[in-house]
């Protein structure tokens, strides 16, 4: 059986792990490949190897690294196809989402490849008699990115690339779960030409993370996933003297006022609760309707939801499997909670019939639920979709802010001023007017309030670039032939 092993120093490791994880083909419940488990001693070489080669890229020119970027966007382009494969092979999305999710990554890329500008200081001169102050950005150092199971491409290259074209080196720690993509990458980044040991990748489980958490060779971690590990990632590398971005859950509310148009809102509702089998820390999953359009919207999304095929991700399906069996089955036991406290259930995903012993739960959909339901309360990730109604505006804004995470919202609407008093009033980091999944451009930033961010930094855009940068000051004075001698005061101005 294959085993997928770890990429240091610009190739495959040939450590011998002495513990392993299995991969899984999510769509028919088998192990397809094993993945070695790094321990404490191999991250240590992971780190040892990231340090001298951040030695070298450092003072590499900004030109080279453009190069480089440029040449590893072309690559991943060419090969947009066959990341989307071992993510569909792995995770078990269907292919089209996969290879979205690519390009999603590759927009980060391509905002990296303007880093020359990114990277540019001010100056002001004669600030005093003869004295020039400026800044400037360098690199932090080795850095980790810890990342989830749900975008096993674009996540990792929310951060990557910035973190390179800054003159950093990498760690990345992909899920145990989906690891080839990054692999995969691994190989387009030497063949861009980005020298030994800027990038590596180590797999592992809590060992391998901590080892990076508490390394003092580390300077900055990048985290995506729940917010109970986003706390401790944050906690734990903080305390170790890390800068840390530590990105957790989400609950996205998506607010239909009664002047929405409908259909619309309905087509918005099944895409954002249900693509990617709702594994999507941008999911829409709980669906707050102003009255009284309730009915008729609940009406339409039924209908819709009759008409998604789940199945294999390779066969046409509309929706995968979930992406193993240990979270279909809580997924499962969230629907079950959700009947036993009183919600109707309208659309049974546990009913879904599909061939094969695959991890399946199909889209599911309940009517009446209240605040206090664990449904509404918890983040599911799955395809698991909660209308909450509600009588006023003010009810649904309320019911946004007093929710504990804060990542992304929507509101459907065809009221300007509404739409306008809701971005500015919503205590969430990500809003769509009219759009169910407000996932910003790489040119501006991604990231939540609340519980769904740890650090005050977000992902790529400029906050990506400081994150990944140290800035300094200076202030420079150089002597002509004409002065007169030593002076030991503050700088005068004459």
């Amino acid at each position: 059986m294959k085993e997928t092993t770890h990429w240091i120093n610009g190739q495959f490791s040939n450590q011998r792990a002495s513990r392993h994880g299995d991969i899984y083909n999510p769509a028919t419940g088998q192990v397809t490949a094993t993945v070695a488990f790094a321990d404490s001693t191999l991250v240590d070489e992971a780190v040892t190897v990231a340090t001298k080669a951040f030695q070298e890229w450092r003072h590499s020119s900004l030109t080279k690294r453009t190069q480089v970027l440029f040449a590893f966007r072309e690559l991943v382009h060419a090969n947009k196809k066959n990341i989307a494969a071992l993510i569909t092979a792995e995770h078990g999305k269907v292919l089209s989402d996969a290879e979205g999710e690519v390009t999603r990554g590759l927009e980060v890329v391509e905002f990296a490849c303007g880093i020359p500008h990114l990277l540019k200081g001010g100056f002001s001169e004669e600030v005093s008699t003869g004295v020039d102050v400026y800044s400037i950005r360098q690199g932090v150092g080795p850095v980790a990115i810890i990342s989830p199971f749900n975008f096993p491409a674009m996540v990792p290259m929310w951060f990557f690339p910035v973190a390179i074209a800054c003159g950093n080196t990498v760690i990345v720690k992909p899920s145990e779960k989906d690891p080839s993509a990054s692999m995969f990458l691994a190989q387009l980044w030497k063949e861009a030409g980005l020298p030994d040991g800027v990038f590596n990748v180590v797999h592992g489980d809590k060992e391998a993370v901590d080892a990076l958490l508490t390394h003092p060779g580390i300077k900055a971690i990048s985290f995506v996933g729940s917010t109970p590990i986003a706390r401790y990632v944050y906690e734990t590398g903080t305390k170790s003297g890390k800068r840390v971005q530590a990105l957790g859950g989400a609950k996205n509310h998506m607010v239909v006022l009664p002047d929405a148009d409908l259909d619309l809102a309905a087509d918005a509702a099944i895409n954002a609760g249900f693509g990617s089998a709702g594994e999507r820390c941008m999911a829409i999953s709980a669906l707050v309707i102003v009255e009284p359009v309730a009915d008729a919207l609940i009406a339409k999304i039924t209908e819709r939801m009759a008409k998604i095929k789940t199945g294999d991700g390779t066969q046409g399906a509309d929706m995968g499997p979930l992406v193993t069996r240990v979270h279909r089955d809580k997924v499962a036991s969230y629907v079950d909670a959700g009947v036993e406290q009183g919600a109707t259930l309208v659309v049974d995903g546990r009913l879904v019939n599909v061939a094969g012993d695959g991890f399946w739960l199909g889209p599911t959909l309940f009517d009446h639920v209240k605040p206090e339901m664990s449904i509404y309360t918890d983040e599911i990730f799955g395809p698991v979709l909660s209308v909450i109604r509600v009588n006023s505006y003010d009810e649904a804004l309320a019911l946004v802010n007093n929710h504990q995470y804060g990542n992304g919202t929507a509101i459907f609407t065809h009221d300007g001023g509404a739409a306008r008093r809701f971005q500015n009033e919503v205590e969430v980091g990500m809003i769509g007017i009219n759009v169910p999944i407000p996932v910003p451009m790489a040119y501006f930033s991604f990231g939540g309030w609340k519980n769904s961010l740890f650090g005050d930094s977000h992902a790529h855009g400029t906050e990506g670039v400081h994150f990944f940068t140290r800035g300094k000051v200076v202030t420079s004075r150089w002597l002509d032939p004409s002065h007169g001698g030593i002076n030991l005061g503050f700088p005068q101005n004459s």
